[in-house]
């Protein structure tokens, strides 16, 4: 199933286009003008909008709530009273969720996801208005039991929710793609690879650029990118502070391990803010009153009960860049009593990340077993998403097709850019998930 992207040229006026990639860590919005111009839709404080939501008290008790920058500021200012929530998307394809309560409220997802759409996008409301919208959606969702049927549903509903029925959904690399294509002055197979916070999707795609015509020849995706590295960093450096590890007696019978679920759970950004649940804390608590170190749970019951959630991933995210430029960075991290210098060499971190390198891996191979092709006839890798810039994460393209087939651009804002330039076919998606390449990856 392929997509019509005209020639950008073309005289003939085009309607608006407006291309959202709503995304596990950031959201960007991007708009295609009539006379083919594309540009980045920004809020005053930037054009990449941080995919959270934060709820508080107001005045009289009333419940209040902000998203992206706005939501970080509240909670920055009074960490204590706020419920900051991260990561929404990663939940869209678990059947497992199926409401939080927040301040005395029940939210189901796409309830969640719907306020933050509206939040990020009120600004650009006169483009929603008049404009075609095409949605991103990775070609697998998050989780090793994701029901992918079930997340896209989600997804429409938040956006119905939130005031966009009608609306286009399009594989995210695909639109990565499209935006790559501007610059290829004849045919080409291109691999296109999109890492997001939590997925990393493959799409091979043929482009006839004097033809105004793109192929699907194949895809695939794995429910795990960016969030799965920290999820390394904190579980190999920072849980082990906090009683990951430890054992504790029951009635003075024989040791028992402080359960790792608790810390499979604190090292994933979506599901840290629901250990905050009094269920949680009191079982913790009933832990640290016989655990052999109990100064490490009571280290992480005041994490939890002081939110320090977003403190750490910003230190998790800042250690993690900075190994992409150089052999060695520390972690540090003094809030909620945790005090931590760690020095982490790449070498370590990549160690850590061998699952998930191999998992990448398997994915690549195949978007190109299911296109019916091997590397060799791939005459260009397109990498985009902030996870492509991890050295190891690179090497997999670059030892499969050559340095010099690969190349990197749009960290951030690509996806969005290229959903905009788009031509939507009807109402479906412009490229088709691929249940067969998917299968190959369990």
């Amino acid at each position: 199933m392929g997509f019509n992207p005209r020639p950008l040229s073309e005289a003939r006026p085009m309607r608006p286009r407006l291309g959202l990639d709503f995304g596990t860590t950031n959201s960007v919005a991007a708009l295609r003008h009539p006379d083919g111009r594309v540009e980045v839709l920004r809020h005053p404080t930037g054009e990449v909008f941080r995919s959270v939501l934060s709820f508080w008290r107001g005045a009289g008790g009333r419940p209040l709530h902000a998203a992206g920058p706005a939501a970080i500021a509240a909670y920055l200012e009074e960490p204590f009273e706020n419920r900051l929530i991260m990561s929404m998307k990663s939940y869209l394809a678990q059947a497992s969720f199926t409401e939080t309560r927040i301040l005395g409220r029940g939210y189901d997802l796409p309830a969640l996801i719907s306020l933050f759409l509206r939040e990020w996008l009120a600004p650009f409301r006169a483009h929603l208005d008049e404009a075609e919208v095409i949605v991103g959606r990775p070609v697998r969702f998050v989780g090793e039991r994701a029901d992918d049927a079930l997340g896209e549903a989600r997804l429409r509903a938040a956006l119905a929710q939130a005031g966009l029925h009608d609306v286009t959904l399009a594989l995210e690399p695909a639109g990565a793609g499209q935006l790559f294509a501007r610059d290829l002055d004849g045919p080409a197979t291109v691999l296109v690879a999109d890492f997001g916070g939590g997925t990393s999707d493959f799409s091979v795609l043929r482009f006839a650029p004097h033809e105004g015509r793109v192929t699907a020849l194949g895809q695939s995706g794995v429910g795990i990118a960016g969030d799965a590295l920290d999820f390394r960093i904190i579980d190999h450096v920072v849980s082990p502070h906090l009683g990951k590890g430890g054992t504790y007696r029951v009635m003075g019978g024989n040791p028992l391990p402080v359960p790792p679920a608790w810390y499979l759970a604190f090292a994933r950004w979506n599901q840290l803010s629901l250990m905050r649940a009094p269920r949680t804390l009191r079982d913790i608590r009933e832990v640290a009153a016989t655990a052999e170190e109990p100064d490490a749970l009571h280290r992480l019951l005041r994490f939890l009960e002081e939110e320090a959630g977003y403190a750490l991933y910003r230190a998790v995210s800042g250690v993690k860049a900075a190994l992409s430029g150089a052999e060695e960075a520390r972690l540090q991290f003094h809030e909620a009593g945790l005090h931590l210098d760690a020095p982490i060499t790449r070498a370590e971190f990549e160690g850590w990340i061998a699952p998930e390198l191999a998992r990448i891996g398997a994915a690549v191979d195949a978007a190109l077993v299911d296109a019916g092709i091997g590397a060799e006839d791939v005459d260009r890798v397109f990498l985009t998403g902030g996870t492509s810039l991890v050295p190891a994460v690179r090497a997999i393209f670059t030892e499969r097709f050559g340095a010099a087939r690969v190349v990197a651009g749009g960290a951030f804002v690509s996806v969005a850019e290229g959903l905009a330039l788009m031509e939507p076919v009807g109402k479906a998606a412009s490229l088709a998930y691929s249940p067969a390449a998917d299968s190959r990856l369990r």
